[in-house]
């Protein structure tokens, strides 16, 4: 798929929702260092700039790195073509990692070395916040031609169809196929894998990188785990002193 359409495609069928003003509450209004890893095409990022804030946007994505670059706004935020890895000790008072993208890191030992990183990269008290789908909702079973069936316009005026398909389950991976239908006949197909881990997981795996869980919600609105129709395991921590 070119790197442009894909962009426009992702953007089209991500579009600003109620776990982006999330955490952008969550980031707070004081002007503060921000790193928003696997930043994408930088829907957050940008706003978190917009908001005042010094940010630095990391994705191992370069072609989602170019589109970040050009959207207006784009110069105020410092970009990395990386991964947790490549950060700096101490240099960052908050760190979130938003749309699910805790969930790519499939692999669990990956995971834990990936929140150790983000330790190390926080001040001491600094604050974590990510999302990761509650497996215990089950939303993966709404992956369907009927329950995932959307409609999306891109930049230039043209309408697309979307849907979802599920391909496997497996201990706690569970992969997919979206389908984007082009007005011109055309399919095109975008294949994923998520690791979905559950809320004991998650707080075994901050724990052991040195971080203290605060909070977990359920839902965007503040929702206990469980409650409402988000499905969501949405994780607030503090890098432990």
């Amino acid at each position: 798929m070119p790197v442009d359409l894909s962009a426009a495609l992702y953007d089209a069928d991500n579009a600003w929702g109620r776990d982006d003003e999330f955490f952008l509450r969550f980031v707070g209004r004081a002007p503060t260092r921000v790193l928003d890893l696997g930043c994408g095409t930088g829907r957050l990022t940008l706003a978190l700039a917009a908001a005042g804030h010094r940010v630095t946007g990391v994705d191992p994505e370069p072609g989602s790195l170019a589109a970040a670059r050009a959207k207006p706004g784009g110069d105020r935020v410092t970009w990395l073509a990386g991964t947790a890895t490549d950060l700096p000790d101490a240099a960052y008072d908050v760190a979130v990692l938003t749309s699910h993208v805790a969930q790519e890191i499939l692999d669990d030992g990956t995971w834990a070395q990936t929140l150790r990183h983000l330790r190390r990269t926080l001040v001491d008290g600094g604050r974590l916040a990510f999302d990761s789908r509650d497996p215990a909702a089950r939303r993966w079973e709404r992956w369907n031609p009927t329950d995932s069936l959307r409609r999306r316009t891109l930049p230039d005026g043209t309408t697309v169809d979307a849907w979802t398909e599920l391909t496997a389950v497996r201990d706690g991976l569970v992969s997919f196929l979206h389908h984007y239908l082009l007005p011109d006949g055309a399919e095109l197909r975008n294949p994923g894998t998520l690791r979905f881990r559950t809320e004991t997981e998650l707080r075994t795996a901050l724990a052991g990188a040195g971080f203290t869980v605060e909070r977990v919600l359920g839902g965007w609105a503040g929702e206990p785990v469980g409650a409402g129709d988000d499905g969501e395991l949405i994780v607030l921590a503090r890098a432990a002193r």
